[in-house]
């Protein structure tokens, strides 16, 4: 299994495994301030293992300046905009609409790479996420009632449309150091979600509740948008969150041994869909002669077909190592996924 869906399942393992505790943690905290919790739990955990990394390599967890303005966009769309919206339309609606209505990012997610930023799919990739995102509507369309207003479902729409942005945003710097990229939108996020809280007049909780929300947040969250951005530097945006797209499987599952809830025959006919789409992801095999153009940038890395490269600087053989280096032209062909070396044209 390549890395990249490796750490796109991993991120969709922690993710999923956080809400049935989260689900727990709403009985105690109000939501927008476990949003804040669970957010800034995030970014201060990633932000001590980005501290504790340094002092170990000082070469890395950097983000590049040319990645700035990527990053400040992804944090705009997905730790400002799409809160507010997500806020604005649950207040006009019910949530189990809002939850049908959620299984949109990974489709808008999708478009966008496709589309917009010309991320290589063919059928079998579009097929499979047709299959995941019914998946994904079965299993949370259940309780759909009909909304008395459509300001409701606009703002639930935007709001994924601003985290497929902000996906697809942070594709352009997985480049940089996950931990790094990740703790910056976790602190980010929670700051505004705690804003948001104080503002709506939200009661914060104990300590101890803090403190297992932080813990939640840290893994459900942070470790898992570590491993997301990981994932896009590897597969690209499109597969990475179709892989995501399992996260409320593993949640349900969670839920079923856990809390105790009954699995309907519906939850069985989405688990089916779901499975199918992800082998259609996992089955793929694209290969073909592509032609690298000069390239330059930095992050970790071994001496592989990709990294044939020499050293303006003692080296002392260990690898991975991270430094700027320069990609030379090569054509060559084998299996490879639209990652941060294979953004060609077809």
């Amino acid at each position: 299994m390549a890395p990249g869906i490796a750490s796109a399942l991993a991120a969709a393992i922690l993710f999923g495994a956080s809400t049935p505790f989260a689900k727990a943690l709403l009985g105690h905290v109000a939501a927008v301030a476990l949003a804040g919790l669970l957010y800034l739990g995030a970014g201060a955990g990633l932000l001590g293992v980005w501290l504790w990394r340094r002092t170990r390599d000082a070469g890395s967890g950097l983000i590049e300046r040319q990645d700035v303005p990527w990053l400040a966009g992804a944090i705009v769309f997905g730790g400002v905009l799409g809160p507010i919206l997500l806020m604005f339309g649950l207040s006009r609606m019910p949530a189990a609409n809002a939850s049908l209505l959620l299984n949109l990012e990974n489709v808008f997610t999708a478009l966008v790479a496709w589309f917009v930023f010309h991320e290589h799919h063919d059928r079998r990739m579009v097929l499979g996420m047709v299959l995941i995102a019914l998946a994904g509507a079965l299993l949370t369309g259940q309780a759909y009632t009909r909304p008395a207003s459509i300001l409701g479902p606009l703002a639930v729409m935007g709001a994924c449309l601003c985290w497929a942005l902000d996906n697809n945003l942070t594709r352009r710097v997985s480049v940089g150091d996950p931990v790094a990229i990740a703790a910056v939108k976790g602190v980010a996020a929670g700051s505004v979600n705690t804003a948001v809280a104080l503002l709506l007049g939200e009661p914060f909780p104990s300590f101890s509740t803090g403190a297992a929300a932080g813990l939640v947040g840290f893994l459900g969250y942070g470790v898992s948008l570590a491993l997301f951005v990981t994932a896009l530097r590897h597969i690209g945006t499109a597969r990475t969150s179709a892989y995501f797209s399992a996260a409320p499987f593993v949640g349900a599952v969670i839920a079923l041994l856990w809390l105790h809830e009954n699995a309907s025959a519906v939850f069985w006919v989405a688990a089916g869909l779901m499975v199918a789409g992800l082998w259609l992801h996992l089955a793929e095999r694209h290969a073909h002669i592509h032609r690298h153009e000069t390239l330059v940038h930095s992050h970790r890395h071994v001496h592989d077909v990709h990294h044939q490269h020499a050293h303006d600087f003692p080296w002392d053989s260990r690898e991975p190592h991270v430094h700027r280096h320069v990609h030379e032209p090569l054509v060559h062909d084998h299996c490879h996924y639209p990652d941060i070396h294979h953004r060609h044209g077809h």
